[in-house]
C-alpha cells in the first residue's frame, strides 16, 4: 500500500471522497482510468456512510469497468487486534469481539477467535443490546477483548467480569485493512456484481422504517 488518506472529521463522506481519491491519484502521477479496482467495506455501520461507498464504486464500474470487491466492516475492525498483539506484545489474546454503535440501545457486533493468527468468526454479524451481548459472553473462564467505535461513548455498558477492552487507538477501522482484506479476496476472484451490490445494513434505515410504521397506520385506518 502506498498511502492513506483520511478525512477531516466524522460525516464527510460526500464532500471530501472524491477530492482525496484525486490527490492520492496526482501524487503518483496516475490517472482515474488506471484503478482496477475498488475495495470497500459495505457494512453493517453508518447508511449514509455505507451508501456513498456503494454508489462511488458502481459509478467507477459504470466509467472505467474497475471491478469491486466488497468487505465486512466488522471483519475491517477486527484485523486492529492483529496489530494489538504484534505493536503490545500482548499475549492470550484468543477471543475478540467487533462493536459498533447501531443507535436505538443497540450495537452491531461479531464474535472472534483466534486460529493460527487469523480472526475467524465465531458468531456471525449481528444487532444486539449490550445487556444481551454479556449475557452470552461475560463471566467465561476465557475472557473475550473488545473493539470498535460503538465503544467510545457505550464502553461502560459492556463492563463485566470475562470482559476486556484494547487500547482505544485500535478501536476505528482503517482503509488499510480494507485494502488488506479486499486484496486477499481479489486474488481468490471474488468480485462483488455491480448490478447487485448492496449495503449490508442488518436493520433498515430509520426513513423506510418510519415509512412502514406510516404504512401499518394507514392500512389500519381503513379497517
Amino acid at each position: 500500500m502506498l498511502s492513506e488518506a483520511h478525512f477531516s472529521g466524522p460525516m464527510k463522506h460526500s464532500a471530501e471522497i472524491l477530492p482525496a481519491v484525486h490527490k492520492l491519484l496526482v501524487r503518483f502521477s496516475r490517472k482515474p482510468k488506471e484503478i482496477e479496482h475498488i475495495y470497500i467495506s459495505v457494512g453493517p455501520g453508518s447508511f449514509t456512510g455505507l451508501r456513498i461507498a456503494v454508489a462511488l464504486a458502481k459509478t467507477m464500474h459504470l466509467a472505467n469497468a474497475a471491478k469491486i470487491i466488497a468487505v465486512d466492516t466488522l471483519d475491517v475492525i477486527a484485523t486492529n487486534a492483529t496489530d494489538y498483539i504484534k505493536q503490545e506484545k500482548a499475549k492470550g489474546l484468543v477471543k475478540i469481539a467487533t462493536i459498533l454503535d447501531a443507535k436505538r440501545g443497540q450495537f452491531f457486533v461479531a464474535a472472534y477467535q483466534n486460529k493460527q493468527g487469523r480472526w475467524k468468526k465465531s458468531m456471525p454479524d449481528c444487532l444486539t443490546t449490550a445487556r444481551q451481548f454479556l449475557e452470552n459472553f461475560a463471566g467465561n473462564s476465557q475472557p473475550i477483548w473488545l473493539l470498535g467505535e460503538g465503544l467510545v461513548y457505550h464502553k461502560d455498558k459492556f463492563k463485566a467480569d470475562g470482559i476486556r477492552f484494547l487500547n482505544e487507538r485500535y478501536w476505528s477501522p482503517r482503509a488499510e485493512k480494507v485494502h488488506l482484506l479486499g486484496w486477499q479476496k481479489a486474488l481468490a476472484g471474488q468480485f462483488a456484481d455491480p448490478l447487485t451490490l448492496q449495503p449490508t445494513y442488518l436493520r433498515r434505515p430509520d426513513i423506510k422504517e418510519k415509512q412502514s410504521a406510516k404504512q401499518k397506520s394507514a392500512a389500519g385506518d381503513k379497517d
